[in-house]
């Protein structure tokens, strides 16, 4: 290297080798800050993960071969990437502590299974736990018997997908954390996971401009997903199955949701959707399938409900009277017990062009538009909402005639509750 360098300058140098000899000098300069790979193996050099952090320089990669680490509080604090092998798995053996805590930007960390997190009534203990982090991505990871699986505080600008998250299913929800929670954050992609046996599949509070899409939450002890304090943010393509109730949106304005499924969301105070103290969102393209309740509303206000099924849950919607300026139309109700439930005898909200299963009426001029105005609520609904043992008159000779009764002398029926335009034929989306 010598040699050739001295050859070269004594001659006149040329511009051309001047920018040559300046690159390869460069190329020497920087060459002990290339990213690294660090291998962790049972059997090798490094046989923890936290040595290999504790050697890593920035933005170098640790590679966990295949084995069981028996590790806890592995903390990081520098951008780095972490790949597990197939077969990788960090066990914390149920001790008080968490799996890893992250605080730095420019963190991946992908293909690992985490498994036996403590459990904690002071600590928010976590199989991954990230504090004030930005441009994360965390992908292919599997949790096990977790407390809290993922969670991420005032954090921004990162992604959790793929991955696989599982609480103790034999947990009470005073004993179990939330399988994705996210606090104070923006700019998060929750896409393509698998969620079971948590307190909250997903929780958000205090989250801005964030998307959850695609995701499968089933068998979580409260929500499928919770949802508080979280402006302009969207879910979409997501399916809520069989959870104390599927989803939650609270105290939030300008919510997207579309195209998501709520089905055997069942319990006495359960429900697929539940909307409280929301303005200016968009609920369209859900499937709401043999819930208690499809939607129940307080407090909702400039929501638009469109082109959404529903199909036999117990009740469609239940609205509350502080709910207004609420449209819904082109939606789908089928076979449900009952479509429409109140507590009011007015109507601030307007039904619109929707098809009814339960309608009876006739279309003279063939415009696909019933000729007749539909009027969801029920006598019975009202019978119901007031005594909840009146359920078991249900379909009795009693309440058919009290229902004929009702249609021809209205008096107890909200009359402002109609759908004056009902569709003859069902919609298909």
């Amino acid at each position: 290297m010598k040699f050739f360098l001295g050859k070269m300058l004594l001659k006149k140098p040329k511009k051309s080798i001047c920018i040559n000899i300046i690159l390869l000098l460069l190329t020497f300069s920087i060459n002990p800050l290339i990213s690294r790979i660090i291998e962790v193996d049972k059997s090798g050099i490094l046989r923890t993960i936290k040595s290999a952090v504790n050697v890593a320089r920035d933005f170098d990669t640790i590679y966990i071969k295949k084995g069981i680490y028996y590790e806890k509080d592995i903390y990081i604090n520098k951008p780095l990437t972490i790949i597990g092998e197939n077969g990788a798995i960090v066990d914390c053996r149920s001790e008080e502590g968490f799996g890893f805590l992250v605080k730095t930007k420019n963190f991946i960390i992908k293909n690992l299974t985490i498994k036996n997190i403590g459990i904690s009534y002071i600590q928010d203990n976590a199989g991954l736990k990230f504090d004030s982090c930005e441009n994360v991505l965390i992908e292919n990871i599997t949790i096990e018997n977790g407390f809290f699986s993922i969670y991420f505080s005032r954090s921004t600008n990162f992604t959790i997908r793929n991955c696989k998250l599982s609480g103790n299913k034999n947990r009470t929800e005073s004993n179990s954390g939330n399988g994705i929670h996210l606090w104070y954050c923006s700019n998060a992609k929750i896409e393509n996971n698998e969620i079971r046996f948590q307190r909250d599949g997903i929780y958000f509070e205090f989250v801005k401009s964030s998307l959850i899409q695609n995701n499968f939450c089933e068998n979580n002890l409260r929500y499928g997903l919770h949802f508080m304090f979280s402006d302009s943010c969207s879910y979409r393509g997501n399916t809520f199955k069989h959870n104390g109730a599927g989803v939650a949106v609270m105290y939030t304005n300008r919510v997207y949701m579309v195209e998501n499924t709520f089905v055997d969301n069942w319990g006495p105070s359960s429900y697929g959707l539940l909307l409280k103290d929301i303005k200016r969102s968009y609920v369209s393209k859900n499937n709401f399938l043999n819930n208690t309740v499809g939607i129940y509303m307080e407090g909702t206000d400039q929501t638009l409900f469109e082109k959404n099924n529903f199909f036999k849950n117990g009740w469609a919607l239940r609205i509350t009277a502080n709910c207004e300026d609420n449209t819904f139309r082109y939606n789908n109700f089928l076979a449900n017990t009952f479509e429409v439930a109140t507590n009011s005898s007015q109507s601030r909200n307007i039904f619109d062009r929707n098809y009814w299963s339960g309608y009876s009426g006739y279309d003279l001029n063939k415009d696909g538009i019933g000729d007749v105005p539909y009027i969801p609520v029920s006598l019975f609904t009202i019978i119901v909402q007031s005594n909840n043992y009146a359920v078991l008159l249900f379909r009795s000779f009693f309440v058919d005639i009290f229902e004929i009764a009702e249609k021809i002398f209205p008096s107890i029926v909200p009359k402002y509750l109609v759908d004056r335009k009902p569709s003859m034929r069902q919609f298909k989306w």
